[in-house]
Formats: C-alpha cells, structure tokens, sequence
C-alpha cells in the first residue's frame, strides 16, 4: 500500500476568497503535519486551468521534494500549461492523464525516467475526445503504466482489466506495453523498484492467469480469469 498527499487538487468553498493561504496551508501547517506523523510517501496535485497554477503547484512540489518524499501530479488532463515540464523538473514518480502534452513536455518526461500513467477510464466518464499522445510518448522512450484512476468524480472503475482494455481500444497500446503498464513500469510510477519483474532478488508478487497469451488479458469485458494471487512468495488464494 503507497499513500499520497494529494493536497492540491480542489479549492475548498471556504477558502474562495483565501486562495493564496489555502496554497500556503498546504505546503506549509498540513505538509508539516503529513510528514510528522508519516502519512504519506508522495504528494500530488491538480495542475489545471480549472484547479491549481504552475507556480502554486511548484511551491507545494519544492516543499515535499525537500522533505524527502515522492512527487505524483495531474499533468495535461484538459489542457496543456507544461505541467509536463514542471514534473519532470521536480524528478516526479508520475505524471498522470496527459491528454494534453506537447514535444517538449514529452521531452523533459523522457529525459527525467518520469513515467505516463494512462487513465481511460477518466477519459471515457468525462467524454474526452483528445486522447494522449501515446505513439509519441512511445518513440521518446517514456516509460507507460495504465491504472484505474478509480475516484467518485471521474472514474468510478474498480477493474484494471477494464483499465487495459480501454488503455489497448481508446488510447492504441498494445497487449504487452499494458501488460509492462500494469506491472513494471505501475511499481516504478510509485517509486518502487523492488517489484514489477519476475526476477531473482525481486519481491515475488504476482497474478496467476488462466489464459494462453498475454492479449487475453486486454480482451474480455467483464471476465476474470485470475486464479491466484502470490505475495511474498506465498500463494493467498
């Protein structure tokens, strides 16, 4: 289980007219206070024409990177204010939806090892027609995971094989860049390079599949054929 701070992502109705010290609670009394009693791993925020500036987002990112934790952000999901830019600066696990992106926010991603969470269901709920550019990303060498982006607001999805498929039919991935999307480059978005891989010296964390090739799992809707789950090296179920 990884835990995030995700401090900056609605203004809250009593603070309408207070913007600027909600900005400063967040980065300043409340991250003290996340950090103190170890609640959390990472931060992220909402970097967005209708959430939160480049320059209030990067006052709460340079805080939490001083104090030693991870950096997530929402980056380019309606609009592109190079928030790609201002995650890879801040050496961020992830850089999420990026709908919108453009060469040098790619760029700066490739070149920070940032990996691109793809969130379709977010994508589907809210209508988008502007998917991320995926092939871009791809030939920059970003590295891509997919997830559910599961929240109440957005994207009520609680299957990351739904998450796939969406991933494989909305956004053009292939079976097995969602595969390494699910696992691998899903362990390094949170910071953890301990597991991902079926690797000597690796956590052995894995689902158990009842399929015949990897494809299988990006195909179904609805169905689940996992018939097992290892952690630690033992089998749970």
């Amino acid at each position: 289980m990884r835990t995030t701070f995700l401090g900056l992502h609605a203004l809250p109705s009593e603070y309408k007219e207070r913007r600027s010290q909600f900005v400063a609670a967040v980065a300043g009394e409340w991250l003290d206070a996340v950090i103190r009693e170890g609640l959390a791993d990472a931060v992220d925020a909402f970097c967005e024409n209708i959430a939160f500036t480049l320059e209030e987002t990067e006052s709460f990112l340079k805080r939490a990177r001083g104090a030693g934790l991870g950096v997530h952000l929402h980056a380019g999901q309606l609009s592109d204010l190079g928030a790609a830019q201002l995650a890879a600066r801040h050496g961020a696990w992830s850089a999420d939806h990026l709908e919108y992106v453009d060469a040098a926010g790619i760029a700066a991603l490739a070149a920070a090892g940032t990996v691109a969470v793809m969130l379709p269901g977010a994508f589907y709920m809210l209508r988008q027609d502007h998917p991320p550019p995926v092939a871009a990303l791809r030939r920059a060498g970003v590295p891509l995971a997919v997830a559910t982006d599961c929240n109440p607001g957005t994207s009520p999805c609680t299957s990351l094989l739904l998450a796939m498929n969406m991933a494989c039919t909305l956004f053009g991935m292939n079976p097995e860049e969602t595969l390494a999307g699910v696992t691998r480059n899903a362990a390094r978005a949170l910071g953890l390079e301990d597991r991902g891989v079926l690797s000597p010296g690796k956590r052995a964390d894995l689902a158990l599949w009842q399929i015949e090739r990897p494809a299988e799992l990006c195909y179904g809707l609805g169905a689940n054929p996992c018939i097992g789950v290892v952690q630690s090296g033992k089998l749970l179920i």
